[in-house]
């Protein structure tokens, strides 16, 4: 049995609790947060005793063999290498860290730990994304030279931490973006980047003044904090000659909310979001073709639950994670260029 604590029980951690109490081979044994009041009502809720206000807590205890990090994204890396060195396998949430030093030291920590360390990057573990990566390995698609992606809100500033750059690093890059950018990069065969041009506006606002439209707030909302990025767009170019294009938004005045990642090879190409469809050509005539699968599109709880479980079993099988600490440190490369470039208002090499 892998005896797990987890980190943080706000709402992300709905995500990997449920997933460890359905695991027969786990047994989920402390709960940590800051907040007291939330803390108890998750405990009683889940049926779990041990409760500890600081994270040093709960690392200090010996029979606990893993963690699971769900704070804000500004503690991420110094839980995560305090759990390292307390002998501890960490699963962290995405992002991995808020600077590209910290994501450096957390990998330093795994390497020199030995521990299972993997970064929350849930889309590599939904199904859709899982059966095109046979495709792509299979050669289908062929050379991936391009893909671009979307995930605008019109109106979704979960305010409260999201929208304090302090605790959160950033807005909609951070937060959506980084899920959008680490998929493409992850099925694009992981190209090395190179450079990074990007832009970021702060024109709306959190709109809190937008009447007959309910959106997700964040427990702690509050309407007159928000110092981060209403959008963000980049161009992220690679040494392959590959490239990736996105924009992210909190608010925007766009029709309807937008979700789309698509991926372009020289043999064929892909959607995985919305809906999951691949293009090929064949005795020269384009063919638009639909997997036959239970769920073609973004299946979110299904991607947590492969995630825990993939978690899992390295932690007792030895096994290597798809989601490594060094794939994190290279998504926080990419993210904080964006951010770097859109300050300057130049193209940023890395």
């Amino acid at each position: 049995m892998l005896k797990v604590g987890v980190i943080g029980v706000g709402s992300i951690s709905e995500m990997h609790i449920k997933p460890y109490l359905a695991n027969q081979d786990v047994e989920l044994v402390a709960f940590c947060d800051i907040n007291e009041v939330r803390l108890a009502e998750k405990g009683k809720q889940y049926g779990v005793a041990r409760l500890y206000n600081h994270h040093q807590e709960l690392l200090a205890q010996p029979d606990i063999d893993a963690i699971s990090i769900c704070t804000w994204n500004n503690s991420h890396a110094e839980i995560a290498i305090a759990g390292l060195e307390a002998g501890k396998h960490v699963l962290v949430e995405k992002p991995l860290s808020m600077t590209v030093e910290e994501a450096l030291a957390v990998e330093a920590a795994a390497e020199k730990s030995g521990k299972v360390a993997q970064v929350g990057f849930v889309r590599r573990h939904g199904d859709n994304n899982k059966i095109l990566k046979k495709f792509i390995d299979d050669g289908d698609l062929g050379e991936i030279y391009y893909a671009k992606a979307s995930y605008l809100r019109r109106l979704g500033n979960p305010g409260g931490w999201f929208s304090d750059r302090t605790k959160s690093g950033g807005g909609p890059l951070i937060d959506l973006g980084v899920h959008v950018i680490d998929i493409m990069w992850y099925l694009m065969g992981k190209p090395r980047p190179v450079s990074v041009s990007g832009n970021a506006y702060y024109k709306l606002g959190n709109r809190s003044h937008v009447e007959n439209l309910s959106f997700y707030k964040a427990a702690d909302y509050d309407a007159t904090l928000n110092d981060v990025e209403d959008l963000t767009n980049a161009l992220i170019r690679f040494e392959n000659g590959a490239s990736i294009f996105v924009d992210v938004s909190f608010t925007l005045h766009a029709k309807k909310d937008q979700t789309s990642v698509q991926l372009f090879g020289d043999k064929g190409g892909a959607e995985v979001e919305p809906a999951f469809s691949l293009v090929t050509e064949k005795n020269n005539t384009i063919l638009n073709s639909t997997p036959q699968v239970d769920n073609l599109g973004f299946d979110f709880e299904k991607s947590f639950a492969n995630e825990i479980d993939h978690f899992v079993d390295c932690c007792l099988e030895g096994k290597d994670t798809i989601a490594p600490i060094a794939d994190g440190v290279e998504v926080m490369k990419m993210l904080n260029a964006v951010y770097e470039s859109a300050k300057i208002g130049k193209e940023v090499y890395l």
